[in-house]
């Protein structure tokens, strides 16, 4: 990603996927807890992820040069977020912090904000986004971030996802999440926490497909459209 620092991180160990060649490997991180190398895949080459779907989320996926087909939402992939996709991603995230509460923030990001957003995110924490195979539109987009700061707290990572309105009831959410899911159980994190406004109905029945349980509400803890707004803290153990 243009500006982004070189970070090193620990020397990845290398896995066989299933069924494949034993030299058309996947990295996955090399140390428990920690931001892994990014996955890499040699150009070309098509594998399957041995992980199964689960608890309705779509985590059986294919991938064919870094970008990830869900086999249960058509037309759809995912692949790393790039600089370029900061339009895209503005637009929708920006349609949310406008006129819903799906976001605590109150001041729409400007595209310098959005591009500095995906440069600063490496390994683990690198934004994805879903495109349509046929228009190569943005429809949505997620990221694992640090659940907390203190060092104690590292195992445990929260998940955003964020689907373009006029997509929604396609999978999208779905396969976004699922493949986070992925993401943190090969990272070797050990649980996920969605914090969602306790009026989200359907991000909320999302993480429930996907296997989260509701562990708790904090009442009343932000304040959007004049308005007392409390959160639904929900969890998945890997």
């Amino acid at each position: 990603m243009a500006g982004a620092a070189v970070m090193k991180w620990p020397e990845p160990r290398w896995v066989p996927v299933r069924g494949r060649a034993a030299d058309r490997r996947v990295s996955v991180s090399g140390a428990r807890g920690f931001p892994p190398a990014r996955s890499t895949l040699s150009p070309g080459v098509q594998c399957l992820f041995a992980t199964p779907k689960r608890h309705g989320c779509t985590l059986v996926t294919s991938l064919v040069s870094g970008a990830v087909t869900m086999e249960h939402s058509p037309g759809v992939v995912l692949r790393p977020a790039i600089v370029a996709d900061a339009s895209a991603i503005i637009e929708i995230y920006n349609r949310e912090v406008m006129q819903t509460t799906a976001t605590f923030d109150l001041v729409p990001r400007t595209l310098e904000e959005q591009q500095q957003w995906i440069t600063a995110r490496s390994g683990a924490f690198a934004a994805i986004v879903a495109v349509d195979d046929t228009t190569r539109q943005v429809v949505g987009f997620a990221s694992l971030s640090p659940y907390k700061e203190r060092p104690a707290y590292r195992t445990t990572v929260e998940d955003s996802v964020y689907v373009h309105r006029d997509f929604g009831g396609r999978g999208i959410g779905s396969a976004l999440l699922g493949r986070l899911i992925d993401i943190a159980r090969e990272s070797g994190f050990h649980s996920i926490i969605g914090r969602i406004e306790v009026g989200g109905d359907a991000s909320r029945a999302l993480h429930a497909r996907c296997g989260f349980e509701l562990v708790g509400i904090e009442r009343e803890v932000g304040r959007k459209f004049n308005r007392w707004l409390s959160v639904a803290v929900m969890q998945k153990m890997l």
